[in-house]
């Protein structure tokens, strides 16, 4: 981060007074209409079907709750690759309307895929499951006691959903709504591919079309600037509000049996992400994948997974590490330099992985060549790349842009745990590090769970820094489906998505049943 300032101070302003006068007002409002569009999309999806699967209980629900986080393993890019195989003019959907219609090219109007609207449809089947998982953990940590006072006083179950359950899952839904927001200012494929200008896209043109660091560095602090005017307005707009249940464990909440054409509604709100957000891609890209030539049981194609199993795992247990200290210490010590320092961890998330990875390497590399001249002129020995280029450099890349999705985990799920469990740890003779191991950790479960299973998801499907700050002939399975997706062989790149999805289905499905279990 600090690279990146004195980057954007210390460099000219010629590239940014190019865009002042030309695209930078079609960057923010095509930045922010794509911002609107998500937060409501993932929002209602995630919040929709959270509440259906937890408090509900209709045919297919134990499928459900686990099927609707499917589409987090999807790279959001991989889905427009997808539907655009799909819907585009040559696609099977607008083909078929032809063939069947007796249509010409010109005869008729399609939406089109390649657009604002459709970048917004992508990322919302792919960043939905946020929401979803967070407020999920949220309403099974819930006691059933305020759902049914508020019946007993003549509520209905939806008039008792909004004024009693939703405001107590308030911090988990919106730390869910503002990682799908981070994640959505910080995306580069699917508005690049589409051909939608944002700020992530003008950050990529700066730095490679331009090759000017300072323009990109500049517009990377504009982003970040909005990035914690979110945060900000968020918390300033939750004010001293309490969101604990003091009756939470007491009694859980009996699941509503469906009937009908509620049951039928239900599978239907259900179904749908699941089936346009995993089915549909995956068959997709099978019938692209059929013709290609990779081959998944060769040594090469066994090595990119190893390698993006072994990051995936590290980055996620350091990086949950990390989130467990930031949140325990901000609750232990409230102040200044804790709300600070909790601030800037959640940066990382809006900063495109290019930017971070070239804010990593710029000082990293200097403190090795500082270090290598240091040891050839005192012991005429070479260290050469102590940190750059290590597998540990590219974790710490990680860990700066996933820690705000961990962290955004673990205090939904601490704001449920009342301060008076901490004062009657510490009464009993316990210390903050006890209070933390034996009263915290146990409650907060299902939390650090969805934080892991975030983290690793992401890892997984990580692009941008990869590609810079990899270590030599060290390849993961996104930078394969790059390569042949920017040779235009979609066909080939299919065959490595397919792959980052299977293997980011088993963790989704083991911590879910856990999570449920919990």
């Amino acid at each position: 981060m600090v690279a990146v300032a004195l980057a954007a101070v210390t460099g000219g302003t010629e590239t940014l007074t190019h865009l002042l006068g030309s695209v930078l007002a079609r960057y923010a409002g095509n930045t922010v209409l794509l911002v609107l569009l998500v937060s409501f999309g993932t929002f209602a999806l995630g919040v929709g079907a959270a509440w259906l699967v937890t408090m509900t209980r209709f045919p297919g629900v134990r499928v459900f709750e686990i099927a609707l986080v499917l589409p987090l393993a999807f790279p959001a890019y991989v889905l427009a690759y997808a539907y655009t195989h799909i819907l585009d003019h040559p696609g099977i959907v607008q083909s078929s309307l032809r063939a069947l219609m007796g249509w010409g090219p010109r005869d008729y109007w399609f939406p089109e895929i390649r657009s604002l609207g459709g970048a917004a449809a992508m990322l919302v089947l792919v960043l939905y499951p946020y929401v979803y998982l967070l407020a999920r953990a949220s309403f099974l940590q819930q006691s059933g006691s305020t759902f049914m006072a508020a019946r007993a006083l003549g509520s209905r179950p939806l008039h008792a959903f909004f004024r009693v359950s939703l405001p107590l899952a308030r911090p988990a839904i919106a730390a869910g709504v503002l990682l799908a927001v981070m994640e959505t200012i910080a995306d580069f494929g699917t508005v690049a591919y589409f051909g939608v200008q944002t700020f992530a896209t003008g950050i990529y043109t700066s730095w490679f079309s331009l090759a000017d660091r300072a323009g990109a560095a500049q517009l990377a602090l504009c982003l970040l600037s909005f990035a914690l005017l979110l945060a900000m307005l968020e918390r300033a707009q939750r004010g001293r509000a309490k969101y604990h249940d003091p009756s939470r464990g007491q009694k859980h909440q009996p699941p509503l049996s469906l009937a009908g054409w509620q049951a039928a509604a239900a599978m239907v709100l259900c179904g749908v992400p699941v089936l346009f957000g995993a089915v549909v891609p995956v068959v997709a890209l099978f019938s692209l994948g059929l013709g290609s030539e990779q081959d998944l049981l060769s040594p090469r194609y066994l090595g990119f997974v190893r390698n993006s199993l072994t990051l995936a795992s590290v980055a996620a247990v350091l990086t949950l590490g990390a989130a467990i200290i930031l949140g325990y210490y901000q609750r232990t010590r409230p102040g200044r330099s804790s709300a600070a320092a909790t601030y800037a961890a959640r940066l990382g998330y809006a900063v495109p992985g290019g930017v971070i990875a070239v804010g990593l390497l710029v000082p990293f590399a200097a403190l090795d060549n500082a270090v290598d001249a240091w040891m050839r002129q005192t012991f005429e020995i070479s260290t050469g790349l102590l940190i750059t280029g290590s597998i540990w450099l590219l974790v710490f890349a990680y860990m700066v842009r996933f820690l705000a999705a961990a962290l955004g985990a673990y205090e939904g799920g601490q704001a449920l745990v009342h301060s008076n469990m901490d004062a009657a740890s510490r009464s009993l003779g316990k210390g903050p590090f006890a209070t933390l191991r034996r009263v915290h950790l146990p409650i907060l479960t299902p939390s650090l769970l969805t934080a892991l299973l975030i983290v690793f998801v992401d890892v997984m499907k990580e692009l941008p820094a990869t590609l810079i700050m990899r270590p030599f002939n060290f390849d993961t399975l996104a930078v394969q489906a790059y390569r042949l997706a920017s040779d235009e062989r979609l066909d080939g790149a299919a065959v490595p998505s397919l792959v980052i999805v299977a293997v980011g289905l088993l963790p989704v499905i083991l911590i879910c049943r856990q999570v449920g279990r919990r």
